[in-house]
This record gives structure tokens, C-alpha cells and sequence, in this order.
């Protein structure tokens, strides 16, 4: 990981990347132009980690130019998060090991029934596997309080 600018280092990124319960925003080229995609991401080995359905049109994107773009940030205040660049490579055969992960990730028991239903599906899984990434993170804490309710990392 390449650290372009702002506020945090390596190892304030890292840790973002690994609490932060947001999807990443993966912006992709696409025939008409720009796309925004928000997915859930894991980073494991210096690299974001997605999953998708083999048949998503981004899979046929990514391919087609490996250049992204990419975001993890909250909506609501105090507005943090990273941004940057990375290239991205579909990798077929590691689509239900990323999609274990991510559902381990991001749902709990109360959504069981979504879990089970997404790992039904899993046999035209794709993981897609974001590295070479360019990051700059900002960071606006200390000038806004933030809304209760509405903080994007777990407690603890």
C-alpha cells in the first residue's frame, strides 16, 4: 500500500480498513462511462477483497480495464475515511472463501436467513481482489462531533 497523503499512516489506515463497517465504493469504467459500486470488502494481504455473482456486469467492467477507484467512508459526521486507486483482478475460484469471509464480516446472527440465502447462491461466486492501492485518507474529527447513532465502527 502506497500512502499518497492526508492525516493517518499505514498503520491508522489498516486498522480503519479493518473495523469500518461500510461497504467499499468501487468505481469502475464501464461502456457508458464512470460507475460507482458499493460492495462488502474485506483487506487481507495488503489488498481489498469483494465478492460478487460471476454473471455482475462489473465483473465483465473489471476485466474489460482493471483501473479503480475506491472509497471507504461513513455518511454522517465526523466525516473520515480513505480514498484512492488500485487495479483490480477477478479471481473465480476463491468467490465462496471471500464470501464466507465477508458474511462473517458484516452479518450477525439476526440475519441469518440473508446469510444462508447468499451462500445458497454461492456457486457462481466471484471474488474480485483490489491491490497495488494508492490511499489518502482525511480525516474531519476534530472540528465536528459526531450524531449519535450513526457511527460507522463497531464498538470496542
Amino acid at each position: 500500500m502506497d500512502i499518497a497523503s492526508g492525516p493517518w499512516g499505514r498503520t491508522r489506515i489498516e486498522d480503519w480498513l479493518a473495523r469500518a463497517l461500510v461497504p467499499v465504493r468501487l468505481a469502475v469504467s464501464s461502456p457508458r462511462g464512470p460507475l460507482a459500486v458499493s460492495l462488502w470488502y474485506l483487506h487481507h494481504d495488503g489488498a481489498l477483497w469483494c465478492a460478487t455473482r460471476g454473471d455482475a456486469d462489473i465483473v465483465g467492467f473489471v476485466r474489460a480495464d482493471p483501473r479503480v477507484g475506491f472509497e471507504v467512508a461513513g455518511d454522517a459526521p465526523p466525516y473520515r475515511g480513505i480514498r484512492g486507486t488500485g487495479r483490480a483482478t477477478v479471481v473465480a475460484d476463491q468467490g465462496r472463501e471471500v464470501l464466507d469471509a465477508l458474511l462473517a464480516r458484516y452479518l450477525d446472527v439476526r440475519n441469518a436467513e440473508l446469510a444462508d440465502w447468499l451462500r445458497e447462491r454461492a456457486d457462481d461466486e466471484v471474488a474480485i481482489r483490489i491491490d497495488d492501492l494508492r490511499v489518502s485518507s482525511w480525516d474531519f474529527s476534530s472540528r465536528m462531533q459526531p450524531q449519535p447513532g450513526m457511527d460507522l465502527l463497531p464498538p470496542g
